[in-house]
């Protein structure tokens, strides 16, 4: 459990609160995302190599190229913004090299060749009876807040576009997949998700209302598997649409 979170935490421990919009990396000159964006791994213990995170020119645009190797990472932009019925969350993505063994129903093979995630600043006195007393040890043993609800949008394997589950390492964590094995390679994906909604399906029964967003994370991990895949991200935007 705790190195599932021990990026998010450590970024939203290290870096301060991000009201304004998020950065871009298609007006970003060089190869390095731009601030608040901070590429993190696991802590030392678990000597694990971080996944890449750089920005490339690609079909005429500025995007983030994502790589892992038998490795584990995040590129975390710090957000506090209030989540509202019509609060959206857009991207474009492409994969070009899949991981083969991905398969989020094993723990042996739940990994992704690249997600989209967003953490939420719920109330850990909304976890569950039977998980909150193991989140509680597990933060005490962090130096960092962990997050209580992170949700996942990913690109899979074998799953059917549109699956949820949570993470079998801990429930603190659930999944969408939005792409598998069956989605186009080297093509660009939009893609358009309703915050609101996704979290009050994923955690609605524990929580009842929508906390604050305190994060949004990109990601690419295959330490499980220990392969290794390519793909790339554009600009993440987050709206609020007046209604």
């Amino acid at each position: 459990m705790i190195k599932l979170f021990s990026s998010i935490a450590f970024a939203l421990f290290s870096v301060s609160a991000w009201a304004a919009g998020l950065s871009a990396f298609s007006t970003t000159p060089g190869s390095q995302p731009p601030a608040p964006w901070q590429v993190v791994g696991l802590p030392e213990r678990y000597a694990k190599p971080i996944s890449q995170f750089e920005l490339v020119d690609l079909d005429g645009a500025h995007v983030l190229r994502v790589k892992a190797d038998k490795s584990w990472g995040s590129l975390v932009h710090p957000v506090n913004e209030a989540v509202k019925p019509s609060s959206i969350l857009r991207w474009k993505w492409r994969l070009d090299q899949p991981l083969s063994k991905t398969d989020i129903h094993a723990k042996a093979t739940e990994d992704s060749a690249l997600k989209v995630c967003l953490s939420f600043d719920m109330s850990a006195d909304k976890i569950p009876d039977g998980e909150r007393a193991l989140f509680k040890f597990a933060q005490l043993l962090s130096k960092e807040k962990i997050p209580t609800a992170t949700l996942c949008y990913i690109w899979g394997g074998k799953e059917a576009i549109g699956y949820e589950q949570a993470s079998l390492f801990t429930a603190r964590v659930r999944f969408i997949v939005l792409a598998n094995e069956g989605t186009p390679l080297k093509t660009w994906q939009s893609k358009e998700r309703n915050i609101y909604a996704d979290f009050l399906k994923a955690f609605g029964q524990e929580a009842g209302t929508v906390p604050a967003l305190s994060a949004i994370l990109i990601g690419a991990d295959a330490d499980n598997t220990q392969g290794s895949s390519m793909g790339y991200v554009g600009d993440v935007q987050l709206s609020t649409p007046a209604q």
